[in-house]
């Protein structure tokens, strides 16, 4: 029998506060799970406008602690309600001077297996990340969760091929990468890097995009949300780049194994002639 897991993504417009869109993503994720959806994931700090368009203190209101925050501890009565495991993208506060962008991982049971933060941050106009966030500390987890062995990378990090690999090497089947990128600075990439890295790296790949304008600037996010598979095709169509949207598919794991056996990259990989890839 296919090892096939369906999976949800969820692209959204912000609401204007923190509290509906939230109970946005609780129904967006019960209608998933209603669908027979095991596994979803959410957009970059998905709980908040994306505020990094600007450089103001006054946005440093949105982070909380993970895991024992109060978005993370919700979304585990979300897991534990729906039966999913939920990537849940957020604004962390570590301690005082210490904030990141993360994402935690819960599994179906509602626990919360760990997180991924950000290691790649941009400083450039409409992304000014760097004033809010640390470069990610936490490695390349890769989580064994109730539906597989599931990754996160997020937003900027899709332009740097080597967490991509990292994360293969670390065993991930399906890697989701939640992001807030608009028209304009690098929307031609979109269709292109997670396909990309899709086939180098052998697995799925969810990703996830906003969508519409913002108040914090004039940031254009398109959407066009999708699932990849390990051969580098869309699994059913890309979303609206103009409206909200949930995207449920089924992906084949059993894909991966043929797809490695076949094209065998792991097989031919020459780290020891790399060396020269990780020197400053």
């Amino acid at each position: 029998m296919a090892d096939v897991v369906r999976a949800a993504l969820v692209q959204a417009t912000w609401t204007g506060d923190t509290e509906s869109m939230i109970a946005k993503h609780e129904e967006y994720a019960r209608a998933a799970a209603a669908q027979g959806a095991k596994v979803i994931g959410f957009q970059e700090v998905f709980n908040a406008p994306y505020f990094c368009q600007v450089q103001d203190p006054e946005h440093y209101r949105w982070a909380e602690p993970v895991p024992d925050g109060p978005t993370v501890r919700r979304m585990q009565d979300l897991a534990r309600e729906t039966g999913m495991v939920i990537v849940v993208p957020v604004f962390e506060v570590e301690q005082s001077g210490f904030y990141y962008n993360t994402a935690a991982v819960i599994d179906a049971d509602g626990t919360v297996l760990g997180t991924y933060r950000k290691h790649h941050i941009p400083q450039v106009k409409g992304f000014w990340e760097k004033y809010y966030f640390k470069p990610g500390n936490a490695g390349w987890p890769v989580f064994d969760t109730a539906v597989g062995k599931v990754g996160v990378y997020i937003c900027y990090d899709r332009h740097f091929p080597e967490g991509w690999r990292q994360l293969g090497l670390n065993g991930a089947q399906l890697v989701y990468n939640p992001s807030a990128t608009s028209r304009g600075l690098s929307a031609y990439l979109w269709q292109l890097e997670q396909p990309a890295a899709a086939v180098a790296n052998e697995y799925f790949i969810a990703a996830i995009n906003r969508v519409g304008v913002e108040e914090y600037g004039d940031n254009d996010f398109y959407g066009t949300s999708y699932f990849v598979d390990p051969r580098g095709q869309f699994v059913g169509e890309v979303a609206s780049d103009s409206k909200e949207e949930l995207v449920i598919r089924d992906l084949d794991f059993d894909m991966i194994d043929e797809v490695r056996q076949q094209w065998a990259f792991y097989r031919d990989r020459r780290p020891d002639a790399y060396d020269g890839l990780v020197q400053p």
